[in-house]
């Protein structure tokens, strides 16, 4: 395992951050239907979306008009929480027949603070995804007494309004541990800071932006020490998607109100050349929005990132672990 410790330096707060949207989204036109149905079983305590079929989708592969398409539904606003459920991919069609259901445990009162979207993407050779439509529905003002809402319908697909939409391709996951050591040395005084330390064991199913050529690599940074004492990275590991790492990195110097205002920025790049590419990434902090008074954009944790800060903080000298999915960040530029 290997392990690199500089210092954590906490010199100024940074909000700048620089885009790293690509182009796999609004290539396409987006045209045609979806038909579905919803209902919600009581007796499981799950939501059931029954995808039947899409028909006039676009053409992604517009010299042989066909597309090999496939849907993707998440629960809105936390699609974090509740997880990304797809349907398996249609080939070499722009009228695919899915016929499945794709099932969330949920309770009825939480389903009802939220939206379903289905949105349907083409998968190419090189498992790239490129957007074809999407249609939302509100659960809130959802009647679910309404048989007729239990009938498969038709909906058109619509664009993509939200600038959120890179989000909600999968990026793959990550396999980390934290843990926060606040303990002196047996001997020593009682010390006034302490290390958070941070394991990165593994990814799974990043996407391959190369067809089936990938050279990944973790770098880290604690914000909002942006500087690059503050950033270390992981070897690359070559050759898979599914790459294992298991580098730790520690930060000293971390005081018990540093905890509430830091946030460990987890990206993972793609090196192919002289070039890195940005495949996805992690924030794990607070996510209140704010770093020593001052608010900034990168405090911006989901709920899953929050809630392993949260037991890290709490666990002190335990290392604790989570698998999280990968996402599209706007990264903080780093300071020389």
């Amino acid at each position: 395992m290997s392990k690199s410790v500089p210092a954590f330096l906490q010199d100024e707060v940074s909000g700048s951050v620089m885009s790293v949207y690509s182009g796999d989204f609004g290539n396409l036109e987006v045209k045609g239907n979806i038909q579905f149905a919803v209902d919600y079983v009581e007796s499981l305590k799950e939501l059931h979306v029954f995808v039947a079929q899409c028909k006039d989708l676009a053409a992604a592969d517009i010299k042989r008009q066909r597309s090999d398409p496939y849907v993707k539904t998440y629960l809105l606003p936390d699609k974090g929480k509740m997880g990304k459920k797809k349907t398996l991919v249609a080939k070499k069609t722009l009228n695919p027949v899915f016929n499945e259901i794709l099932r969330y445990k949920i309770e009825k009162q939480i389903l009802k603070t939220q939206k379903l979207n289905l949105s349907v993407w083409h998968r190419d050779t090189f498992k790239r995804n490129s957007f074809l439509g999407e249609v939302e529905l509100d659960l809130e003002t959802w009647d679910w007494d309404n048989k007729q809402n239990k009938q498969l319908k038709w909906y058109p697909l619509k664009q993509k309004t939200a600038p959120v939409a890179l989000e909600a391709e999968n990026r793959g996951e990550m396999k980390l541990a934290l843990q926060y050591v606040p303990e002196p040395i047996p001997g020593k005084k009682l010390p006034t800071t302490g290390e958070v330390h941070i394991w990165v064991k593994e990814c799974f199913d990043l996407p391959l932006l190369r067809g089936s050529h990938l050279n990944s690599f973790v770098k880290c940074t604690i914000l909002p020490d942006t500087s690059r004492k503050s950033r270390q990275k992981t070897r690359a590991v070559g050759k898979t998607n599914n790459p294992v790492f298991n580098h730790t990195m520690v930060y000293d110097g971390f005081r018990p109100e540093d905890l509430m205002e830091a946030c460990v920025e987890l990206t993972v790049w793609d090196h192919y050349k002289l070039t890195n590419q940005f495949l996805g990434g992690l924030r794990i902090g607070f996510g209140t929005g704010k770093s020593y008074g001052t608010e900034v954009d990168w405090m911006d944790s989901t709920l899953e990132e929050v809630a392993l800060w949260e037991k890290m903080v709490n666990s002190p000298n335990t290392w604790i672990e989570a698998t999280l999915p990968l996402r599209m960040l706007l990264i903080a530029k780093i300071s020389k």
